[in-house]
C-alpha cells in the first residue's frame, strides 16, 4: 500500500502536461516456438512464465525430418524383421509385411522397407 501512495504522490507533484500521460510501458508477451508435437501456445497464456528469464529450448532437428532423408531399404522377402540398431542400442524386433506396394514403417524408429520386384 504505501509504494501505491508514493507513486501517486510522485504523480501529483509532475507538471500537469507530463502527468497526464503517464503509462505502463512493460510488456508480458513472450513468442513461443513449435515443438515437433505441434506444440504452441498463445502469447499470453500463464504456462510461458516459465521461460521469462531463459528462452525455451527446441531442438529443429526433429527426429521425422531427420528419418524421412534416409532412403528406404530394398529387400526381397515378403517378411522383414527391424530391431533399430545393434543390441541394447535398438528396438524390441518388429516383423514387417512388405507384400503390398509402396512404403512400408517400422513403428519404432522409422525405417521404411520396400519390396524390390523380381521382374
Amino acid at each position: 500500500m504505501h509504494s501505491t501512495v508514493r507513486t501517486r504522490q510522485i504523480i501529483k507533484y509532475l507538471p500537469p502536461r507530463i502527468g497526464h500521460h503517464i503509462s505502463r510501458c512493460i510488456t508480458n508477451k513472450i513468442e513461443d516456438v513449435s515443438t515437433h508435437t505441434g506444440q504452441k501456445w498463445d502469447s499470453d497464456d500463464y504456462r510461458l512464465a516459465r521461460f521469462a528469464l531463459a528462452p525455451k529450448q527446441v531442438n529443429q532437428n526433429w527426429a521425422v525430418n531427420l528419418i524421412a532423408e534416409i532412403p528406404p531399404k530394398e529387400v526381397t522377402e515378403r517378411v522383414v524383421w527391424c530391431d533399430g540398431g545393434s543390441g541394447p542400442e535398438g528396438h524390441p524386433r518388429v516383423y514387417i509385411n512388405v507384400d503390398k506396394p509402396g512404403n512400408h514403417a517400422c513403428g519404432y524408429c522409422g525405417l521404411r522397407f520396400v519390396k524390390k520386384d523380381h521382374h
